[in-house]
This record gives C-alpha cells, structure tokens and sequence, in this order.
C-alpha cells in the first residue's frame, strides 16, 4: 500500500445559508477546481435552534447530487417530485437533481438541542446533467432516496463526548477522528 502525504489544508470559514443557517462550508468557492467533481462540503453543528431553524426554504437544484447525513437533530425535507420525509440522527439523504428539482430543508428543534450533520455536493458528468431518453422522449427525472440508520450502509458517525470527536462505527471500523485524524 501507498502512503499518501497531505498535500494542503483547508479550514472551514463560518458561513450563512439559506434563510440563516449557521455554518462551516469546509470547501467549495475557489477551491472547487482542486476537489472536481466535489463541489462543497458544509458542516451543520450548533446547540442553538436560531442558528438552524429557519432552514432552506423552496430552492432549485440541477446538474449535480447533494447527500445530507444528520448526525444529530431531525431535518424535514420536500420536493417538487412529491418526495418528502424527516431525516433523523443517522441517516443520509442521496438526491440527484438532474435535469433540475425544487425542494427544501427544514431542520426541526432536535430533541437534544443539538443539530448537527453535514452536506455534499457532487457535480455529475456533463453527460448526465440533462440526460434525454430517446426511448421515453423526455429528460430523465431526478432520484431521490433515503437510507435511515439501520439500512445505512457507512454504519453511524456519533459524538461519544464533548472532544469535537466523531466516531466511526461499521463493520470493517471502530475508529475516532479529530479535525481529520485518527485518535483512537
């Protein structure tokens, strides 16, 4: 095996989403060509429902997929396919917008008090970003799917104490990460 070395760190600017989400963006902006096809990666973490309550209302997406996974708090989510649900602690939301899709996040107070979780976007192909089926004579739609916690197939990511410590528990890993770094 080949050991890489860590070629450059980013740290992740404070930031103001949607309809006033607090949060990191680890990356995106300028740094999107080094990361290509990764767009951003936005941390959601606060114990203060101002800070996440007022969510991402109705907004458009097209051309590239988002995975939302939730550590901690509840996420209520809807689209303009008619999908919707409540993503809780554990679980992980894959959308592939697509030829485009509207929909909206809305963080519910958590049970805790603590909302906490993280978004990805990937960016599809050029080739897939307003698919056209000739078979059907339309653009394909946009996927939606949910894994909840027992069908997740990553395992859970949970806080085990107040460190800023993540815990990776699947069959193949029983690991604890700080800022990017194995601890335990």
């Amino acid at each position: 095996m080949t050991i890489r070395r860590i070629a450059k760190v980013f740290k992740s600017r404070p930031t103001i989403e949607g309809a006033g989400v607090h949060l990191k963006r680890a990356f995106g902006y300028s740094q999107v060509p080094q990361f290509d096809p990764f767009l951003m990666l936005d941390d959601f973490h606060t114990s203060n429902p101002e800070e996440y309550l007022a969510g991402f209302p109705w907004h458009p997406h097209r051309g590239i997929e988002t995975i939302t996974y939730v550590l901690e708090g509840l996420v209520e989510h809807g689209d303009s396919m008619g999908n919707a649900g409540v993503i809780s602690a554990g679980d992980v939301q894959w959308m592939t917008a697509g030829s485009g899709i509207i929909h909206q996040e809305m963080p519910k107070e958590s049970p805790t008090g603590i909302m906490w979780g993280f978004q990805f976007w990937a960016n599809l192909p050029a080739s897939q970003k307003m698919t056209w089926s000739n078979k059907s004579r339309r653009f394909i739609k946009p996927l939606f799917s949910k894994a909840s916690v027992s069908q997740n197939p990553w395992g859970s990511y949970t806080p085990e104490k107040n460190d800023g410590a993540c815990c990776c528990k699947t069959s193949q890993c029983n690991r604890r990460y700080s800022a990017g770094q194995q601890i335990g």
